[in-house]
């Protein structure tokens, strides 16, 4: 399955699960946005498509916590469905994605959400933003080589001969996003 596929079928009671929790329709859409970043950037490590479900909503689960923890609010675990681990010291590359992602400018951050993460065709997206395509096209391409760098910076990963990003993650205290 997609994540193109995974957006159309699950996007809308996710959105509505987010919002149960947060109360608010924009903070929702910030979360479903990096909800579908993670599913999409991880949907490859997903063994058993049959609890795809319940994997998904324990990323949304996942990114509202982290939507709380990093404002300081404080809500009612009781109110999740289900028992949530919160791991403090494991440090992954969805946290310097996560990072990498916050610092793109928004204007680079949405063509690529709504491209790579919603399927929408480009020339849609250049619609839906109200620009040309040919800006559309320069502003995802912009945010994948911005993302592929943040990589580079922030854990010491390297390009190889083939254009694909090689590296392990380094300890959260010696990353220069999450550290």
């Amino acid at each position: 399955m997609t994540t193109n596929q995974v957006w159309k079928k699950y996007s809308e009671d996710l959105r509505r699960f987010i919002i149960s929790k947060v109360k608010n329709d924009f903070i929702a859409d910030d979360i479903l946005q990096d909800t579908f970043i993670k599913i999409h950037t991880k949907l490859h490590t997903l063994k058993d498509i049959t609890k795809l479900k319940s994997w998904i909503f324990t990323i949304a689960r996942n990114s509202i916590l982290d939507y709380f923890k990093s404002t300081n609010k404080t809500f009612e675990i009781a109110n999740f469905e289900s028992e949530v681990e919160i791991a403090e010291n494991i440090h992954t590359e969805k946290d310097c994605l996560r990072g990498i992602l916050q610092n793109l400018p928004k204007k680079y951050r949405d063509p690529l959400f709504l491209s790579d993460i919603k399927g929408m065709k480009q020339v849609d997206v250049a619609v839906q933003l109200k620009q040309t395509l040919p800006t559309t096209k320069s502003q995802i391409q912009r945010a994948r080589k911005l993302i592929a760098q943040g990589f580079m910076d922030c854990c010491g990963f390297i390009m190889n001969e083939k254009g694909n990003l090689i590296g392990e993650i380094q300890e959260k205290d010696d990353c220069k996003i999450c550290g």
